[in-house]
């Protein structure tokens, strides 16, 4: 068995959390296939729209993208490291910024195309449509333009990078400090140290679940998403303090047992009253208990994640060094794919498997296309989130956010 502790070492690759963010990017490209299925408002729907898979895909919701700005936090520790913090944000606008602009402008159109083709609001021309979704802000539709849908992520990872360069100095100090290392072992004492790793770092989550989340649900919005912005700020902090804290990863290699426990107890309850939500929606005691428990699984799952990532991925292949690179490109690009070749799709009077089959085929093949020519085209390579010259065979030059 790899030995866990040896991710620390600087002159190491950190190839578990490699292999978890490919994961969760992986989850989250087959999760919005998933929305176009369900009965969700969203942005491209089938015709047999059914709740079959509901349950499942909000499960995912609560630590998909947390664990995500986990693994963006606990880079930024290794970038600005090597960088320093000038240097760090320089590196962050330069390879966060072009992929916002050509996103909004170029990869995220299609959708709101279709989007708006659906709705009956626009016509079938495509460059019309442009000339207003690009030239005047917040165009004569329903849905507010430019815009940036999925790519979300990207603003405010940009954002809390820029945000947090000035104060690279005193974040290093804390994460550096003895108190950080002593909570570490803390953690990792028998019995009381994985309750006080599961609980402690949860209470500030259960506090903005029940202050801010209720006035402020999610929007993606930049200037309004504040409960939004609280979560995935504290985890992304909490990625950073974890970086190079030994202490603390062993805790999470001694709380693994624990976690896995509660994240399986956690999914089994949540699972049922997401199953039969329409009979319990008004016993709000049972109701209660499914949202704090939802906090509760969204923690185990990341931890259990982490500790069982360290485990048995922290290796190295092919696969990791070509979908290292890859699975950022494919993230850009998965959802104008998914909406597009959805809404034309839609109309073509399939059965449910085969357009569930083909618009995963499409997405995927879609997606490796796509990649396989922005890797060869240098003037690509910056707005997808590549460097402008690709790196050695090693893996060492990555895409944006976890480089």
């Amino acid at each position: 068995m790899t030995n866990p502790a040896k991710a620390i070492s600087p002159a190491t690759r950190r190839f578990d959390l490699d292999w978890l963010r490919i994961g969760v990017f992986g989850l989250l490209i087959f999760y919005h296939i998933g929305m176009f299925f369900n009965t969700e408002g969203w942005h491209a729907k089938s015709t047999h729209m059914n709740d079959a898979m509901e349950p499942l895909m909000w499960l995912s919701s609560p630590w998909r993208l947390p664990l995500l700005f986990f693994i963006s936090g606990a880079a930024i520790r290794f970038l600005s490291d090597k960088l320093g913090a000038g240097n760090f944000a320089r590196d962050r606008f330069i390879r966060l910024f072009p992929v916002i602009v050509f996103g909004m402008y170029v990869i995220v159109p299609p959708q709101m195309w279709a989007e708006l083709q659906r709705a009956g609001e626009i016509g079938a021309n495509f460059w019309t449509f442009y000339q207003s979704y690009a030239f005047e802000w917040s165009g004569p539709w329903s849905e507010h333009s430019p815009t940036w849908n999925h790519l979300w992520y990207v603003v405010y990872l940009f954002v809390y990078c820029m945000l947090l360069a000035p104060v690279i100095p005193i974040l290093r100090a804390v994460a550096d400090s003895k108190a950080l290392k002593a909570v570490g072992e803390l953690f990792q004492r028998p019995v009381m140290g994985p309750i006080l790793m599961i609980v402690l770092p949860l209470l500030p989550f259960v506090l903005i679940r029940f202050t801010l989340v209720e006035r402020f649900p999610t929007t993606h919005d930049l200037t309004s998403d504040w409960a939004n912005h609280a979560n995935s700020f504290l985890i992304l902090l909490y990625g950073y303090f974890f970086a190079r804290n030994e202490a603390l990863w062993r805790a999470v290699d001694r709380v693994l047992p624990w976690a896995a426990t509660l994240t399986v107890t956690s999914f089994i309850f949540l699972y049922a009253c997401y199953s039969t939500w329409p009979a319990i929606e008004n016993n709000m005691p049972l109701v209660w208990t499914a949202r704090f428990d939802r906090i509760f699984f969204a923690w185990a799952i990341i931890l259990t994640l982490l500790g069982l990532a360290r485990r048995f991925c922290n290796h190295d292949n092919a696969a990791r060094r070509y979908l290292t690179e890859a699975v950022f490109p494919y993230y850009i690009l998965h959802q104008t794919i998914i909406v597009v070749w959805g809404f034309f799709i839609g109309s073509m009077g399939f059965d449910v498997w085969t357009e569930f089959w083909l618009l995963v085929a499409i997405t995927v093949i879609g997606c490796g296309l796509g990649y396989e020519l922005v890797r060869r085209v240098p003037l690509l390579r910056p707005v997808m989130g590549l460097k402008w010259r690709s790196g050695s065979r090693s893996g060492r030059a990555i895409s944006a956010v976890a480089e």
